[in-house]
């Protein structure tokens, strides 16, 4: 037996990071691995290379073929490059402009690399000691970063689902345990639940709804808060809203403010919101995913004003900040709001550790098992100092303005409203008048978007807003410059025009 395991040892020494693997064979495996990704940068002059979604899955599935036995590590990453990643969105094209889709930055690439490698865990110290103590600071210079009370704290998230979540979360069982004496973590919900109401705007993101919806109180919970003609929660209708709530005998639970929409990257009047819930003494939810970036620019941090005032708060670092998916964090006013989540198991976090002073961080998050992704931000942070990293984010909006201006002034497309961060919504115009705000317009700048994404000339969004169809360009790559504006203008207005001709044509046929 030992002489079959020694045998069986030395087989498998080549596929783990050992002292026994030698340092050439993990070098040469990770130095394939950028040879690879690094072609595919170098070589693609387009966002996108199509491949029909049926060719997608067949190619992918004839990869699992065979896998009984092993195949080299060159031979699988070849065909991971011509399946998979040939065929992946280049995100850090500067014609990539759909989502909130960000390119990464070098240093947070090196860094995942690291954390994937070291395959930390980070819901007890024993597993994770250095980490837990990184992901400390990085979340106390994140409460330091948002002026938060000396009494705030954090933890790392996937993102914005997952945050807003435990701010909900948060929000019920803070208002259970200290106005009704009911503890849901041990009791359940109370009977009153059914009147518990979440406030936001109708643009905030659906993940709101969603959050609602896993609490058990239902999406009929959030009540949605009109907004004006920048996109923003009103805040006299939210007050009135309170009020009615009140008085039909309902629990404003929680009122939920949207630093940067999806579709406009709108900003709700966030100091209003905060002072609104400081009198109604309501739990005061900020979901910056999108806008919480802004902290670092130099010439846009004052949008956040009011955010230091929340009770908890989203912030995303793979959107504007450029990290790598997934990457977020959730925080908190006050340290103590975390004792909502925390749970303990005698194997994990026991009760002796908390005694003698040490850290679980299963205790801060709904998860168990969870990466180290707090050295991204950090390795990011170090790599290129705050002045940099916001400058990056100032180059983002730039561009977006002028893209904003170049849709302004052409005469074949309309802009909905200015840009407040990197999100511009517009649409194509039909030439033809008697067709304008018909369905064959809406259908037109559908095709628009789909075009340009199946031949790669250009990756934008579609949206649809009342009802019409719109187009939607995000821009999150500082590389993105005017060259790149005006081809993308260029190509939308050239690719709207044929469609309408053809379309016109068949109309009159």
């Amino acid at each position: 037996m030992p002489v079959v395991q020694e045998y069986r040892n030395a087989v498998f020494q080549q596929d783990f990071i050992s002292s026994h693997s030698g340092s050439a064979h993990v070098k040469a495996a990770l130095e394939h691995t950028a040879e690879v990704l690094s072609d595919f940068y170098q070589n693609s002059d387009v966002p996108y290379k199509w491949k029909s979604e049926q060719k997608l899955h067949s190619d992918i599935a004839e990869m699992l073929f065979h896998t009984e036995s092993p195949h080299s590590l060159s031979n699988v990453l070849s065909a991971v490059k011509k399946n998979i990643i040939q065929h992946s969105m280049n995100i850090s094209h500067p014609q990539a402009m759909a989502h909130l889709h960000c390119p990464p930055l070098i240093p947070a690439i090196c860094a995942d690399m690291i954390v994937s490698a070291l395959n930390q865990s980070m819901d007890s110290w024993d597993q994770s000691p250095a980490a837990t103590a990184a992901e400390q600071h990085m979340t106390e210079w994140l409460c330091r970063l948002y002026k938060l009370p000396a009494s705030g704290a954090g933890t790392f998230t996937t993102g914005g689902t997952q945050s807003n979540y435990m701010g909900l979360l948060m929000a019920r069982d803070h208002y259970c345990l200290h106005e009704l004496g009911h503890d849901v973590k041990h009791a359940g919900l109370p009977l009153q639940a059914h009147r518990f109401k979440i406030l936001c705007s109708e643009e905030a993101h659906f993940t709101v709804k969603k959050s609602a919806a896993q609490l058990g109180l239902g999406e009929k919970a959030v009540i949605s808060i009109p907004t004006d003609d920048k996109k923003r929660m009103l805040i006299e209708h939210t007050i009135q809203a309170i009020e009615q709530l009140k008085s039909n005998g309902d629990v404003p639970l929680a009122i939920v403010g949207t630093a940067g929409t999806t579709d406009f990257g709108s900003i709700d009047p966030l100091p209003a919101l905060a002072d609104l819930a400081g009198e109604e003494n309501i739990w005061f939810h900020v979901d910056a995913a999108f806008g919480g970036a802004l902290v670092l620019s130099s010439q846009h941090a004052d949008k956040l004003e009011g955010i230091r005032h929340a009770d908890s708060i989203t912030v995303d670092f793979h959107k504007l900040f450029y990290q790598p998916i997934s990457c977020g964090a959730f925080l908190v006013k006050n340290e103590h709001s975390f004792n909502l989540l925390a749970h303990q198991a005698d194997y994990l976090n026991p009760e002796d550790d908390k005694q003698a002073g040490i850290v679980h961080l299963v205790d801060r998050s709904v998860q168990t098992t969870r990466r180290f992704d707090a050295l991204k931000v950090l390795v990011t942070l170090k790599t290129l100092g705050t002045d940099k990293w916001g400058a990056m984010i100032d180059q983002s909006l730039d561009s977006t303005a002028l893209l904003a201006q170049e849709i302004r002034v052409h005469p074949a497309l309309e802009l909905v409203i200015e840009p407040e961060m990197n999100a511009v919504v517009f649409r194509y115009r039909l030439h033809d008048s008697l067709y304008r705000g018909s369905h064959l317009e809406d259908e037109i700048n559908k095709n628009i978007q789909q075009q340009l994404y199946s031949s790669g000339r250009g990756v934008i969004a579609k949206t649809r807003i009342n009802g019409v169809q719109y187009l939607k360009c995000t821009l999150l790559n500082p590389l993105t410059n005017m060259s790149h504006i005006k081809k993308l203008i260029e190509e939308v207005t050239d690719t709207g025009r044929e469609i309408e001709l053809q379309k016109i044509k068949e109309v009159y046929a």
